[in-house]
């Protein structure tokens, strides 16, 4: 079947608000922030916005139905996007098709989360039913655990080395170096990266994401009216939401932007879309280099490996800065000549897996 296009739709208003280790104020408040300046960024007013995506794991006892009055919005067309790490591009997909059919006309998709001291071992304890059954009750909580027999398996099957993953965790500090917002600033060598203390066997602290409270968002709506607005956006030229499954033809996209909660997911996904054989993600990467500046440009904000992992916001953090790339307005991060990008999520991992996987491919299309 062929699947129809998305003529006549784009992303525009691409907004980060920055992140914080610890914050007492609530989800609630973190998306009222990216709203704000995203709606001023594109001279939008909460009364014209007509439809509303959002993805969050900390709004209880509120759902985004209960947000829309803190916010004072009434918008026509309403969407929750429970797919952590796929949410970005899962919340693009439908926002899309929703505009596309006419059902609505601008809508905000926006990811956040608080993040409180002990927060998010309250989160992982309740994360899934699986987790709270058969592994926290054994001492097997959260997913370093489950990413550690991951990241073994590999290792063990394709003879990856930890200085393998190593070079995708440095080349991500390096690019969080030129990304204000990161929370990660200092510098990291290879040496830092393989005489970290070990998490859990082969995981070590360079391997993992820092949780944290911060938003991610963009707007979708049509061409017409992000050039009535003037208003820099991008085209879609591609989307899939299908496990373990991308869009075709990588060939040709000027950086990538893959989820990266641990560096072994971010090689795995070198390979499942399509720029080396599985297997081939060690050698992939380690004949390349992955910084703005080099040859294969990868995760330009630092990833959520040094900018950290604002909860469902890590969902939306490669797509947002995608946008910023392909339209020019990355500044720092910026990657010469950028005009096409590749975004890949992968979320809410039970046991062995994730569940949840998304990509999509975005060009330039106004400036």
């Amino acid at each position: 079947m062929r699947r129809q296009g998305y003529d006549g739709v784009v992303l525009a208003a691409p907004t980060s608000v920055p992140y914080a280790r610890y914050s007492t104020e609530t989800a609630h408040w973190w998306i009222a922030r990216a709203l704000r300046a995203m709606l001023g960024k594109a001279g939008i007013a909460p009364g014209e916005l007509d439809g509303f995506s959002v993805s969050s794991f900390s709004l209880a006892p509120d759902t985004p139905v209960g947000l829309t009055q803190h916010l004072g919005l009434s918008p026509r067309w309403l969407d929750t996007v429970p797919t952590g790490g796929a949410s970005g591009v899962i919340a693009l997909r439908r926002a899309a098709r929703a505009v596309q059919a006419g059902d609505v006309d601008v809508v905000a998709c926006v990811a956040g989360d608080a993040n409180r001291i002990d927060s998010f071992r309250s989160l992982l304890s309740g994360f899934s039913r699986f987790s709270m059954d058969a592994t926290f009750p054994y001492g097997f909580g959260g997913p370093n655990a489950s990413f550690a027999l991951l990241m073994d398996r590999y290792m063990q099957e394709f003879s990856a080395t930890r200085e393998d993953f190593g070079h995708i965790a440095v080349s991500q500090r390096t690019n969080a170096l030129n990304y204000p917002a990161a929370l990660m600033k200092a510098p990291l060598t290879l040496a830092q990266y393989m005489d970290a203390r070990m998490i859990s066997d082969p995981i070590a602290l360079f391997d993992c994401v820092m949780p944290c409270a911060g938003v991610e968002a963009f707007l979708v709506m049509r061409e017409d009216e992000a050039l009535r607005r003037d208003l820099p956006f991008a085209q879609i030229s591609g989307t899939i939401e299908r496990h373990n499954a991308y869009p075709e033809d990588p060939e040709g996209v000027d950086l990538l932007q893959t989820y990266d909660d641990y560096p072994v997911i971010s090689m795995m996904q070198f390979e499942d879309l399509g720029f080396c054989a599985k297997g081939e993600g060690a050698a992939f990467a380690r004949q390349r280099d992955l910084t703005i500046n080099g040859d294969f440009p990868h995760n330009t904000s630092g990833g959520q490996l040094s900018v950290g992992q604002a909860g469902a916001a890590g969902g939306y953090l490669g797509l947002v800065e995608a946008i910023r790339q392909v339209t020019g307005q990355a500044d720092s991060t910026q990657v010469a000549n950028a005009r096409r990008a590749l975004v890949s999520g992968f979320g809410m991992i039970n046991y062995d897996r994730g569940v949840c996987s998304a990509a999509a491919i975005i060009e330039g299309g106004g400036e």
